[in-house]
């Protein structure tokens, strides 16, 4: 184990690539294509399932309670009657298939099977070595799978790992915060960082009353103010989660090393950078408006 010291941030730098790179097949029509052939045909059907197969045969109580921003439902309209049409078994073997399909089209053969994606598997895994269990259940539930063989879906599998190991424990920062799943998107949208509300409205269930209420809570709390941006303690309260989501996130990064993590921090960077510009993601996805 490599006990170098890390920069300030290392890990979230490390992390953002990462979890682009993950996010792919979750825009991809290849992913609705392998889902469709199991019958799952709903957009949100698809999306609940993909994520959620890793837990089993689930109820929507856990779903929501998992995935945290979701409008509980919109979930419970495709959870549990998802299982009745796909096992969670077939689901995830489609899903790495669609993954697979995602990232030839996206990266291309050469990168594929070239020294750096192993490289790149290799350094990720070794983090997601540190990850810890407790309190972290899509993290655990993805633990449990096998390491694909091909290094592009090996690098896939530990990219999701480390995703769903921070984004557990970024939940428990949130929740601690006070913000609840829609004011934890309203807030994140008004960095300008996050989902344009447009997107938000359209996969996770709320309408746009419970946008304007959300909106309201935040601004009686002096987090955004009349405009609907953050204020100087809106921006404060962000900063603070986002800090203390990279102390609870710290033990793989630290584990893999400053060297490790700045060489896989460029690794990633390149193939998440050839995925975008190779249309992975779709044009209005991130913004305020």
């Amino acid at each position: 184990m490599t006990t170098s010291a890390l920069e300030p941030l290392a890990g979230r730098r490390c992390h953002h690539p990462l979890n682009s790179l993950h996010a792919t097949h979750y825009f991809s029509p290849d992913l609705g294509r392998e889902m469709g052939a199991l019958g799952i045909t709903h957009p949100r059907a698809v999306n609940f399932a993909t994520r959620a197969a890793a837990l089993g045969p689930v109820g929507a109580g856990a779903v929501t309670a998992a995935f945290y921003n979701y409008r509980h439902d919109l979930v419970a309209r495709h959870v549990p009657a998802v299982w009745s049409v796909a096992d969670p078994a077939d689901v995830l073997a489609a899903r790495l298939r669609a993954v697979d399909a995602t990232l030839r089209r996206l990266l291309g053969e050469e990168a594929l099977d070239s020294a750096e994606m192993a490289e790149a598997a290799g350094l990720a895994l070794r983090a997601a070595e540190a990850c810890a269990r407790g309190a972290r259940p899509l993290y655990s539930a993805h633990a449990d799978l096998p390491v694909p063989d091909e290094p592009h879906l090996a690098y896939w599998h530990a990219a999701t790992l480390l995703r769903e190991h921070r984004g557990d424990g970024h939940l428990a920062v949130l929740t601690s915060a006070g913000l609840d799943g829609l004011e934890a998107i309203v807030t994140h949208t008004s960095t300008g960082r996050g989902m344009t509300p447009t997107w938000v409205l359209a996969t996770r269930g709320w309408s746009e009353d419970d946008w304007n209420a959300a909106v309201e809570r935040l601004r009686e709390r002096g987090l955004l103010d009349g405009e609907g941006e953050l204020t100087g303690e809106g921006v404060a309260l962000r900063e603070d989660v986002e800090r203390e989501t990279d102390r609870l996130d710290l033990a793989p990064y630290e584990h893999l090393g400053a060297q490790g993590v700045a060489r896989l921090t460029a690794l990633s960077s390149a193939f998440a950078r050839s995925a975008a510009t190779a249309g992975a993601f779709p044009a209005d996805l991130i913004g305020k408006r």
